[in-house]
């Protein structure tokens, strides 16, 4: 047990040590990061920062499969068939708009509430369509299996101007005001 601790703590001190020898091929951080490296050394031994147009405070964002990159995605939704109703409930720092409607066939999934007129009021009334992306070879089924919802969030600054929310379907539109 004195001899795995021992060697846990002179291993430990040996890989903090490695900071020294920051581009090193004795540095673990850089076995596996191959081109940054080089770049790195490159730029230090030029007498400039690597990150001269950033700033070193804030992390680089890099790809994961847990972050989308929104310019990337194409919402392929079409409008729900009915909107059966449509509230507008007081929240923290604004109201939330909920919107239920009826799809034409089972299986509607992604549903949104998609701003209409880039999220502005006009004449007082603020616009949103009921969307999802629908599948085609389903069956209709009964309306209980159709009936799907979406809400979005807005703040107390939107709405001020705002004397109505106009939800939009493919058949009809429900409007309420908001509380």
């Amino acid at each position: 047990m004195r001899k795995t601790m021992i060697l846990t703590l002179v291993a430990a001190t040996g890989l903090t040590g490695c900071s020294g020898f920051r581009d090193s091929v004795v540095n673990p951080g850089t076995w596996f990061s191959g081109e940054r490296a080089a770049e790195r050394r490159a730029a230090r031994e030029a007498g400039i920062a690597a990150n001269a147009t950033t700033n070193p405070l804030i992390p680089e964002q890099r790809a994961s499969i847990f972050r989308r990159n929104p310019g990337d995605e194409v919402y392929e939704g079409t409008a729900i068939y009915a909107v059966s109703s449509v509230s507008v409930e007081p929240a923290s720092g604004g109201s939330i708009i909920k919107a239920t409607g009826v799809a034409l066939r089972q299986g509607a999934y992604d549903v949104r509430l998609t701003p209409q007129n880039d999220g502005n009021p006009v004449d007082g009334v603020l616009t949103y369509r009921l969307e999802a992306v629908q599948p085609t070879d389903r069956r209709q089924g009964p309306e209980q299996s159709r009936r799907v919802s979406a809400a979005d969030f807005l703040s107390t600054q939107t709405l001020a101007g705002v004397q109505s929310v106009r939800v939009i379907g493919e058949t009809n539109a429900q409007t309420t005001r908001p509380r």
